[in-house]
């Protein structure tokens, strides 16, 4: 008995391997995603681990963009009512960075944080340089600080605190997998 594939003769299969290869594109960089309802679990699995580690942060700083709505998953999930933010661009488009990190205004108010312990929250320690940066300016105020990022990245030159998983590919995080409003306008038209 022969099913439909088995019909093919040798003729048919034969020009179908021979067929010229059309020229390839680049691959693009496999890629993570991640859903909104896995991002819930992810946050509260991070949040059992630091409790779990007996750290009880004061304050909860977001590095932004990325790391605003992991730190208010986390300020949600720890009870921590007081947050902050601090502005760090340095990814310009999928795997392009500026030469270095740089911290944007406005900038976060150190004083009332000295003394305490903060949990700085990012989306992923990638290069970890932009990681790094910050921990190294809030505990040159002597600040007790422990970091959290839903991904590490193995390259990263710094290891956060806690992290909830780790992956070598791009990720693509439910608050940032489509275009801005505007530019998706220019792409319909």
């Amino acid at each position: 008995m022969n099913s439909a594939s088995d019909d093919v003769s040798l003729d048919e299969s034969a020009a179908v391997t021979a067929a010229p290869a059309a020229e390839e594109a680049p691959a693009a960089p496999e890629r993570e995603v991640l859903g909104w309802l896995e991002f819930g679990d992810a946050s509260r699995s991070l949040a059992r681990d630091i409790v779990e580690s007996g750290f009880e942060p004061d304050f909860v700083i977001a590095i932004a963009r990325g790391g605003l709505i992991p730190g208010g998953a986390l300020a949600y999930a720890l009870g921590v009512k007081s947050c902050g933010s601090l502005n760090v661009e340095f990814y310009s488009d999928v795997e392009e960075t500026l030469p270095e990190p740089i911290i944007l205004p406005p900038l976060l108010d150190n004083e009332p944080l000295i003394g305490k312990n903060v949990l700085l929250v990012d989306d992923v320690a990638d290069s970890g340089r932009t990681l790094a940066l910050v921990v190294e300016l809030l505990e040159k105020v002597d600040i007790t600080v422990k970091s959290a990022t839903l991904y590490i990245k193995p390259r990263s030159v710094i290891a956060p605190d806690f992290h909830w998983k780790t992956t070598d590919r791009w990720i693509v995080f439910p608050w940032s997998a489509h275009p801005p409003v505007g530019d998706e306008r220019s792409l319909e038209a």
